[in-house]
């Protein structure tokens, strides 16, 4: 994790505020009031912005939301009927982020307790506006850029605990399981709704399709996120994968694109 991602941020206090927000609301003032002293330093996630000058400037990541099987492809190849499924999401803990520099490949440490461990490239929406039961024709005014990421999947462990009716949290929630690039501001790239997205291990294309075949557009995501929480700045969407997601093992090198967006690259280690 780099110096960037364990920066604290000062934004926390307008992050955490009390009361709620109006659809697509910017929070309010900070409530004045004496600093609580805490027990320890707690570092803090953030991910560097792509700015058109160069200066330094990170976005603070709150919650990582996830939404499954997007593609239908790929809800078909996971046993689901795309066509009658509602959207439904889960959660990684914010220091799951591993940030990949662009021009660079990170190593990707491969994961304890799993021995079929699988890629999933995605577009990644960056919040910086939140609210409840956001409608879908203001959705889009949430968002404050776009990102590569990929959603690392223990599989063996996600199925596994999906077959006996449990939680699989353990298959997608761990260290490292949200690789991404920097964040590139809406007001310079505008809204990613089609291109081409892919990934090659090795070289060989194994994931291939375009954004505008997800069943639930990032503006329908963020519309159905807020029915049942409340959004925050801050708030990341991992936007769902295409299909043909497959495992990889120590020393594969794992390259993702989305037009418009620098390339995602990592060595398995």
């Amino acid at each position: 994790m780099t110096d960037l991602n364990k920066r604290g941020w000062l934004q926390g206090g307008l992050l955490m505020g009390a009361g709620a927000l109006s659809a697509c609301a910017a929070p309010g003032p900070a409530q004045p009031g004496r600093p609580v002293a805490t027990a320890f330093e707690l570092p803090h996630t953030t991910v560097p912005v792509a700015t058109a000058d160069g200066q330094p400037l990170a976005f603070p990541v709150r919650r990582i939301y996830c939404i499954g099987r997007n593609y239908a492809a790929h809800a078909r190849e996971m046993g689901s009927d795309p066509s009658r499924e509602p959207p439904f999401f889960f959660q990684k803990p914010s220091d799951a982020i591993q940030y990949v520099a662009p021009g660079t490949v990170a190593d990707h440490p491969y994961p304890s307790l799993t021995r079929n461990y699988h890629y999933e490239v995605e577009l990644v929406a960056a919040l910086h506006r939140g609210g409840r039961d956001i409608p879908i024709d203001r959705a889009l005014d949430c968002v404050y850029g776009y990102a590569l990421g990929l959603d690392m999947t223990r599989r063996d462990l996600q199925r596994g605990m999906g077959d006996q009716k449990k939680p699989w949290e353990i298959g997608k929630s761990f260290d490292h399981s949200a690789p991404i690039g920097p964040i590139h501001p809406v007001a310079r790239t505008g809204h990613y709704t089609q291109g081409p997205i892919w990934l090659k291990v090795n070289g060989q294309i194994k994931q291939q399709a375009t954004l505008n075949h997800m069943i639930w557009s990032v503006a329908e995501q963020i519309s159905r996120l807020s029915e049942a929480f409340e959004l925050f700045p801050g708030d990341i969407i991992y936007s769902g994968t295409p299909e043909n997601v497959g495992p990889v093992v120590r020393g594969d090198l794992i390259e993702c694109h989305i037009d418009g967006l620098p390339e995602l690259s990592l060595r398995i280690v």
